[in-house]
């Protein structure tokens, strides 16, 4: 072979094997505790126009996502700009920014690695004119920063593949602008060494210098104004992109830090990271008639890109523990729209005429803000909090107790059993497949179900305890309608030994055994003696004590549907508080083996699947929306329970 072969063949070798160590040499080389959960969630997608990404890489509070491009269908670059509007969701582009080398336009770049770090993308690709490697980290709610590298002294080029339908592409200096006609932009700003030209709806950016590395700022702006601010912005990013990156390091640490323990198997803290990861990229900053930051159900499923009630209670108990300012917007955020009689309705969008006013949802805000208090000690926020808290705490007895017994039922404010049900956030659970709507004397827009319910007012216990503690906390009196010491006795049904829903016409119980049992033993109001006389009903593996324990219904329930939605699926809140109630009464062994199982049997959540809204009983199914946030958020309360003594009694 001659000199100049042999000189190439090593070439090549070289490259492909720096290739291949990459994204591991990133691991050895930072420190970052991201590096020590490879591709935590499988986004691997390359758009087309037949099929839809149920995933993608956004932080921050971003309204744009990236995914990895399937290694069968390289693009050599990060797959999207997506846009993540409420209303309009769509690929900007199939990749807007593909790297290659400018001499060699039409050279192919075979994928080496890629993976999905915790706020952070990776990839590289090898040719035989050398190797890139890319980078992705969000270092606004506006702007990706992507980090080129190169192994080779090749010019270095830039382009899009694929604009989505309706985009206009315009060039201005290092700027590429591409415009949706509904006022969505996606924004390219390269570094000054960088020229860029327009040509046939794209642009081709070449580098003028023989730097093997650059910078490029993605934004996303939402509106034409958002447009000159990020602009504006987009080049000072740039200028400070190292300390910028530094930030995005820092906070993630700092996420893991507070969330992580030293005590546990390398395989729970993954599916601890990967909560932080569901609920981080299912925040959304403020936009249109969400008037502060939050966390939508999951970004993966056009359905659920709003803020809802119980839901942001979940999320905001969770993240007090490492994202508190986040924690309290979301919670600032439903309260912009309490109603002028306390309510706080069902679920808000970026446009007030979607919003659902024709129910609440489950009062657990208490418990939510009582978590960013105790772990943050922030009396002021209880204290901006509490006379909302009280009202909302008071309109439940005031528009949801029928008889005016002090026993609270779930209702709507337009008569419908559909909007009663989803109040109790229970769809379609069977003990509701009864129920009746009841019009409450003088209002015009009270409705109640002909059953009260357990575990809404076990909840209210739990309020009415928490009022408590934060009108002492901030000097002032608690005046509002207490009835919790009635809840354990009037639920409990001697003749079962189990907890359930009564009717209003007879006071007989609706004994089909389900999860809303679970309730009281979370919320500490059942009596230990009533714990005890439910222990063979919660151990029996044909009824609750299931390969997934706790599902929404007994499994041995004729009714029971093991892909019903609520009618017997594992919804992870509800065998939470099942296997946290244990906790309280001190059967905190059994409460361990029961996580135990949740981690080690649900489908991929120690490996790289999402997390999902609810999973089959007995097999540990995948079921319904990916990318989950409140699954995500008692997976980490799970986590962070684990093997301590925990008792509240």
């Amino acid at each position: 072979m001659k000199k100049r072969e042999k000189l190439f063949t090593l070439f090549i070798a070289l490259t492909l094997l720096a290739g291949t160590t990459s994204c591991k040499q990133k691991e050895e080389q930072r420190k970052d505790k991201r590096y020590e959960f490879s591709n935590i969630v499988n986004i691997d997608y390359t758009p087309n126009e037949e099929t839809r990404c149920t995933g993608w890489f956004t932080d921050a509070g971003s309204w744009m996502g990236f995914t990895i491009p399937q290694k069968d269908k390289w693009v050599n670059g990060f797959c999207g700009p997506f846009s993540l509007d409420m209303n309009r969701r769509q690929w900007m582009a199939k990749a807007a920014v593909v790297a290659g080398y400018a001499n060699y336009p039409d050279l192919t770049f075979v994928p080496d690695s890629t993976s999905y770090y915790p706020g952070e993308l990776c990839l590289t690709s090898t040719s035989d004119r050398g190797t890139i490697s890319q980078q992705l980290n969000f270092v606004s709610s506006t702007t990706a920063l992507l980090s080129i590298e190169s192994s080779s002294s090749q010019v270095l080029s830039f382009t899009a593949d694929k604009w989505g339908k309706d985009i206009r592409i315009l060039t201005d200096h290092n700027t590429v602008i591409a415009n949706h006609p509904s006022g969505e932009a996606i924004i390219l700003t390269f570094a000054p060494d960088i020229n860029v030209t327009s040509e046939n709806n794209n642009y081709r950016a070449v580098s003028t210098s023989a730097e093997k590395s650059t910078k490029i700022a993605i934004s996303f702006a939402t509106s034409a104004q958002e447009l000159l601010a990020i602009r504006h912005n987009a080049i000072a990013i740039l200028n400070n992109s190292a300390e910028l990156l530094q930030e995005n390091s820092d906070r993630w640490n700092g996420y893991f830090d507070k969330v992580l323990r030293d005590d546990m198997k390398p395989e729970y803290d993954r599916i601890a990271a990967k909560s932080v990861v569901t609920l981080i990229s299912n925040w959304r900053t403020h936009r249109g008639g969400l008037l502060h930051d939050g966390i939508v159900p999951s970004h993966a499923v056009g359905y659920f890109v709003g803020f809802w009630a119980w839901d942001s209670w979940r999320f905001s108990a969770a993240l007090a523990k490492f994202e508190p300012e986040l924690a309290k917007n979301n919670i600032r955020a439903m309260f912009d729209y309490q109603q002028p009689d306390g309510m706080v309705i069902d679920c808000i969008y970026t446009d007030p005429a979607e919003n659902n006013a024709r129910d609440s949802k489950p009062p657990l805000i208490c418990w939510a803000v009582d978590e960013i208090f105790t772990h943050n000690n922030d009396t002021a926020f209880v204290r901006e909090m509490y006379p909302q808290l009280l009202s909302y705490y008071n309109w439940w007895y005031n528009k949801r107790d029928h008889n005016r017994n002090g026993i609270c039922e779930f209702g709507s404010t337009d008569g419908t059993v559909e909007a009663a049900a989803w109040e109790s956030g229970m769809d379609n659970a069977i003990r509701f497949d009864n129920a009746r709507m009841l019009k409450n004397d003088g209002h015009t827009d009270a409705w109640s179900f002909d059953q009260e319910s357990v575990d809404l007012n076990a909840y209210l216990a739990l309020e009415n305890k928490l009022l408590r503690k934060f009108a002492a906390i901030i000097g002032t009196e608690f005046d509002a309608p207490d009835y919790s010491d009635q809840v354990a006795d009037y639920f409990f049904d001697t003749d079962n030994n189990f907890f359930f829903d009564r009717r209003l016409s007879d006071g007989t119980f609706v004994t089909d055994f389900g999860c809303e049992a679970y309730t009281p033993l979370w919320t500490g109001v059942a009596k230990p003696e009533q714990v005890e006389l439910m222990m063979p009903t919660l151990l029996d593996s044909t009824k609750f004590s299931t390969y997934i324990p706790f599902p929404t219904v007994a499994a041995d329930n004729p009714k029971y549907n093991p892909k019903g939605y609520w009618r017997g699926p594992i919804w992870l809140d509800q065998t939470y508080f099942a296997i946290k109630g244990l906790r309280n009464y001190g059967y905190n062994e059994l409460a361990d083996n029961y996580t135990v199982q949740v981690f080690d049997r649900l489908k991929g959540l120690k490996e790289d699947a999402p997390i999902h809204e609810n999973y089959g009983t007995h097999t540990g199914e995948l079921l319904k929306a990916p990318h989950f946030s409140w699954s995500s958020s008692h997976l980490l309360m799970m986590y962070d329970e684990l093997g301590k003594a925990i008792s509240t009694n």
